[in-house]
């Protein structure tokens, strides 16, 4: 026969240790004990061909003696779980499809809950600790297989909560030992590779009551701003914990139980829930055992014949329902008033743990242990000789039968529960994990109810799946809402995290990013910088394309200088025509009208090339639009320039040998000289388009947030030639004019042109470093008022005086007043 180890969710330290009960008497070398009492090794065995071994701690002391060996056992409990692996194991033993012909016994011992009952059982069994994540290393614990999760997947599952509610700053208790140490490295690993939350503090609850330090840990829970703690402590360990929580009144704390404490009702007091509900808990997965129940009803002492220490849990439990004792009766039992066992007392009207098997957990999976172990032997019996796993293709025989060959059918055991949940294990020997979460409430007539609100599984494919309905989740909180509980609240959309330094990586400061940069998600690490047609929008959340400047037509500034470049045009048509309808005047013809006509065109030519100026760059306005104004220009100068050496010319004529000059200022050379003049402009500018002709330009060097739309002039040499040959027309026409100024004003134009010129020279002159200076649209703008105030200047300085006799001093538009005024200055 073979014994092989089932073990419930008994928190006990790993390892096996042997010892005897040989007394030890004080010396002066060290201290030693002596054995008060012996400890009897109860057990529940049934004989068959093969036996399955079960711990279970059976007796229970409430405080937790350690080694001291002073107190016996007090009370009975869980021994609904023995049972249930006797249950499962009579089940099997009835099936005729799962190991027929072959019978099934059981030797159950209990350890009383603590190492000296395990150490005493391990002489029997192994004893092993059932959910410590160190059972996982197969190079430690190459047979060992359990049915309930590892303590690791317990702690991921803890974690798939946490990052449903967004808790990133949690507190976490563990127990001085194997079990709180391994969950608590296991916590650390999985925060340290996920990075989704950080440990406010972690704190050991000490194994034996010590009063201050429960204080001061309690005392840092109070301080923390941490609103989540994780208890992985045992249930034993709960109430002194939560005694101390009381007196200090640590409230507003989300409680978050491991699976030893999840479904502990000992804590569910009217003194203890105020604090503790709305605890969200993980518990072992329950399932339903068909049958159970009456099984358990049924258990009776005629079934445990020998009333022995090795054969007696039974008759224990029954003594404990009952209070009542079997014979040998203790000695003064009957006069103390006891009373004596019959063995017909009614299991169906006593209050015990066996009539409730509603919440099956524990049970379930040793009842999975045991299907576990009764499907690897079948599978095992089912071997074909010659075709078999083994050396040689043998197979293993029930009576010579080798753990490690146990082990190998073990490994490729798959089965479905009634219950529908599927077993089996993985390379480590570790099932598909599954876990309940809880949820605990506390109703309104005082009553508590631990109701189930989801569940966490791992798949086959490695997939964890956390299913949670939250609307059946209790929350003690008056929002009746999932608590925060974070370091720093989240950095929004628009900023990014800047760690503190000397403190976890989930407190940290939001800083805006800059200008130009954006983060788009929560929680953003650094932020990046938007491409270079775009700039982030005033929350820094998106990139948004630059806005486009240009001198509108729409904007204010574009609206002013179009009105004022269509008011000078229509003031030159005024004037043209009130020069046309006056033509025949001596005013006009005084004037050369037909030079003032021509002045008069380029004059609205340079106010209408402005509007080249506003609007959207295009390619045909950047070619044209200096062009225009080039050409315009000199247009303009060059008429000006001709009046000015004609008024020389007639004033020379006048002098005694001068009558020859005047045959080279004939209407002929006058238009001539024009046409020259701006044919050089001409040629200036085709040479200026065909080589570098301006074109449109996205300029992004003017603002970082906006790009300036503008006309590149292709050619600075060629812009500065065509304003070179400009600004020398307007010096010659203003020398000339100069010269000519003190000449008698009938026949001198002088003095106006002068001034024009004076006008025209100081504006340019302005303009070239208000232009250099000027910003994208502003430039132009520059440029526009430029030619808006030089064509006003030109305008007003030479035709208002003349506009100003022709239409309100007639009197002096004649021959003789002309002539007089020159008369009487000469």
């Amino acid at each position: 026969m073979a014994a092989v180890l089932l073990e419930e969710d008994n928190k006990q330290h790993s390892g096996v240790v042997v010892f005897d009960d040989t007394a030890f008497e004080p010396s002066l070398t060290g201290p030693v004990y002596r054995c008060l009492e012996q400890f009897n090794l109860n057990r529940m065995y049934k004989a068959g061909d093969f036996v399955l071994g079960g711990l279970f701690y059976i007796h229970f002391i409430p405080v937790y003696p350690g080694l001291s060996f002073t107190s016996k056992r007090q009370e009975l409990t869980c021994y609904g779980r023995a049972q249930t692996m006797a249950f499962a194991i009579n089940e099997i033993n009835r099936k005729s499809t799962l190991l027929p012909n072959v019978t099934l016994g059981y030797g159950i011992y209990d350890t009383c809950h603590t190492l000296g009952g395990a150490f005493h059982a391990v002489l029997s069994l192994v004893s092993h600790y059932a959910t410590c994540s160190c059972l996982s290393d197969r190079n430690q614990f190459p047979s060992f297989f359990r049915t309930i999760p590892s303590d690791a997947f317990q702690v991921r599952a803890m974690l798939q909560i946490m990052r449903r509610f967004r808790w990133t700053w949690v507190g976490m208790l563990l127990i001085d030992n194997a079990y709180g140490h391994h969950a608590a490295i296991a916590l650390q690993s999985e925060l340290a590779q996920s990075g989704l939350a950080c440990l406010a503090y972690l704190e050991v609850v000490p194994m034996d009551y010590d009063p201050s330090e429960l204080q001061r840990i309690v005392t840092v829970m109070r301080k923390s701003t941490a609103r989540v703690v994780i208890a992985f402590v045992y249930e034993s360990h709960m109430p002194e914990l939560m005694e101390e929580v009381v007196k200090q009144n640590v409230t507003g704390l989300q409680w978050m139980a491991s699976e030893s404490w999840t479904t502990y009702t000992g804590l569910q007091t009217p003194n203890f829930m105020p604090y503790l509900r709305g605890t969200l808990g993980i518990a072992i997965r329950g399932g339903e055992i068909p049958g159970l129940k009456d099984f358990l009803l049924k258990i009776h002492p005629d079934n445990d014949p020998d009333n022995s220490h090795e054969n007696n849990i039974v008759r224990q439990f029954w003594e404990i329902t009952f209070q009542c004792k079997f014979a040998p009766l203790p000695t003064d039992w009957v006069d103390a008033g006891g009373s004596v066992c019959t063995g017909q007392e009614d299991l169906g009207t006593a209050e015990t743990t066996l009539s409730d098997v509603s919440d099956l957990r524990v049970e379930y999976n040793v009842y999975k242990a045991v299907y576990a172990l009764a499907h690897a032997l079948h599978d095992m019996l089912e071997c074909v000789p010659g075709r078999g796993p083994f050396i040689g293709h043998s197979c293993a025989s029930l009576h010579t039968v080798q753990p490690w060959q146990l082990v190998y059918y073990l490994e490729k055991v798959n089965f479905t529960t009634s219950f529908g949940d599927d077993v089996s294990f993985d390379e480590n020997g570790d099932p598909l994990p599954i876990y309940d979460v809880m949820n605990w409430e506390w109703l309104p007539d005082g009553s508590t109810t631990v109701h189930n609100v989801g569940l966490i599984k791992k798949s086959a494919s490695g997939d964890e799946e956390l299913i949670l309905d939250e609307k059946k989740i209790f929350w003690n909180f008056g929002s009746k809402q999932p608590p925060r509980s974070v370091c720093s609240e989240s950095c929004s959309p628009g900023t990014r995290v800047a760690r503190r330094k000397g403190e976890p990586v989930c407190c940290f400061d939001c800083i805006a990013c800059s200008e130009g940069e954006i983060s788009n998600q929560t929680d953003s690490t650094e932020c990046t910088s938007c491409p270079e047609d775009f700039w982030s929008s005033p929350q820094r959340d998106h990139c948004v394309p630059k806005s486009m400047e240009f001198l509108s037509y729409l904007e204010p500034l574009g609206i002013s200088l179009t009105i004022i470049s269509l008011l000078g045009t229509l003031i030159c048509a005024i004037v043209l025509g009130i020069f046309f309808y006056h033509l025949d005047t001596p005013m006009v013809r005084a004037n050369n009208s037909e030079l003032s006509f021509l002045l008069l065109l380029s004059l609205i030519l340079c106010f209408l090339c402005s509007l080249l100026f506003i609007g959207r760059p295009i390619q045909w306005t950047c070619q044209l639009r200096h062009a225009a104004f080039g050409i315009s220009f000199v247009l303009c100068l060059s008429c000006i320039l001709v009046k000015t050496m004609v008024v020389l010319a007639v004033f020379k004529a006048s002098k005694p040998g001068g009558a020859d000059i005047m045959k080279w200022f004939g209407a002929m050379q006058q238009r001539g000289t024009v046409l020259a003049l701006t044919s050089i402009q001409a040629i200036i500018c085709t040479a200026w388009l065909v080589s570098a002709s301006p074109t449109p330009y996205e300029n992004t060097q003017y603002h970082s947030d906006k790009i300036v739309y503008e006309c590149d002039v292709g050619s600075t040499v060629g812009f500065g030639v065509l304003l070179g040959y400009i600004g020398l027309l307007a010096l010659l026409s203003f020398l000339l004019a100069f010269m000519a100024r003190k000449l008698p004003d009938n026949f001198n134009e002088a003095k106006l042109i002068t001034f024009s010129m004076l006008i025209f020279c100081a504006v340019w002159i302005a303009f070239i470093p208000a232009y250099i200076s000027s910003p994208g649209k502003y430039a132009d703008a520059v440029e526009v008022f430029a030619i808006l105030a030089s064509s006003f200047g030109l305008l007003v300085a030479l035709f208002v005086p003349k506009c100003y006799i022709i239409i309100f001093k007639p009197e002096r538009n004649t021959k003789k007043a002309i002539m007089g005024r020159g008369a009487t200055k000469t």
